[in-house]
């Protein structure tokens, strides 16, 4: 059996399978500090049959260098009690296996593109608790002097909307800031799938994440953009955003049609898939 931890910021999905297309067992539970969160899947891990080893697709930023010290650290971040915790060293001393280390949008992508199968390079962006965005090309995630951190580019705001400063800790308006699902919460009291489909809200949001798959498209040339996450419950929003994406290129860029935003063909299994991925 191999083992799979998708850690997001607010619940963690954890899995076991004889590979990442067989999943026996799942459970899911609450992201609360790293000690709780730790002892709790140690908790379910030792009530499953023993593993040969362990994927853990994390929430970033996470050090993913295994010639660094701070591999499988996460490093500076928002979520209190996080910065600098060893996560994947506490689970390889808890489950003595080994441990590999991904981020969970990474990961998310990974899955998607070997479900896909006639794609050779796509980029996955979840957007719900923070906006997150994974990258494979020929088959292999992208790294770089850590990985991309797309969900704190700061994307054109529109003339008319000049009036939120974000909610971005370390960037105010970055997309993350303006397009999250915290930021929809603080500017206009609700969540979108509580607002008509043609509300104000609506366009905004698809606004910013149009510009965030079109850059996609613009400075990597993926050929497909899968958007997930929560926000990305809101009916007809992915639509609109490919619209808006598609209007934004004005038909400049070479790949034309082969450029499609699309759904997970995963579901919401994209990121425990793409964690069992690591371990297998």
């Amino acid at each position: 059996m191999i083992g799979g931890i998708e850690a997001g910021g607010t619940k963690c999905v954890l899995a076991i399978g004889e590979s990442p297309e067989s999943i026996a067992a799942t459970h899911t539970i609450p992201t609360g500090s790293p000690d709780e969160t730790v002892a709790e899947a140690l908790v379910w891990f030792a009530a499953q049959p023993s593993l040969t080893a362990l994927g853990l697709a994390t929430f970033g930023p996470v050090g993913l260098d295994r010639n660094r010290a701070d591999y499988g650290h996460i490093l500076i971040t928002p979520k209190p009690g996080w910065s600098g915790f060893d996560f994947a060293g506490a689970l390889a001393d808890g489950l003595r296996v080994p441990v590999a280390v991904e981020t969970d949008v990474n990961a998310a992508a990974l899955a998607e593109a070997r479900a896909d199968g006639s794609v050779g390079s796509l980029a996955y962006m979840t957007v719900g608790t923070g906006i997150g965005v994974g990258l494979v090309i020929d088959g292999r995630c992208v790294h770089g002097a850590a990985h991309p951190e797309m969900g704190h580019y700061y994307p054109r705001r529109p003339a008319h909307d000049d009036g939120f400063a974000g909610v971005c800790p370390f960037h105010g308006d970055c997309l993350e800031g303006l397009a999250s699902g915290p930021a929809i919460l603080a500017r206009w009291g609700a969540t979108l799938s509580e607002f008509p489909e043609k509300s104000a809200a609506h366009e905004f949001v698809a606004h910013y994440l149009a510009q965030a798959c079109h850059t996609l498209f613009a400075t990597t040339s993926v050929e497909k953009v899968v958007l997930g996450g929560g926000v990305l419950q809101t009916p007809g929003l992915r639509e609109r955003i490919a619209e808006l994406a598609t209007d934004f290129d004005a038909g400049y860029l070479p790949g034309g049609k082969r450029h499609q935003i699309i759904a997970p063909r995963l579901g919401q299994m994209s990121g425990i898939t793409g964690a069992l991925i690591l371990a297998s």
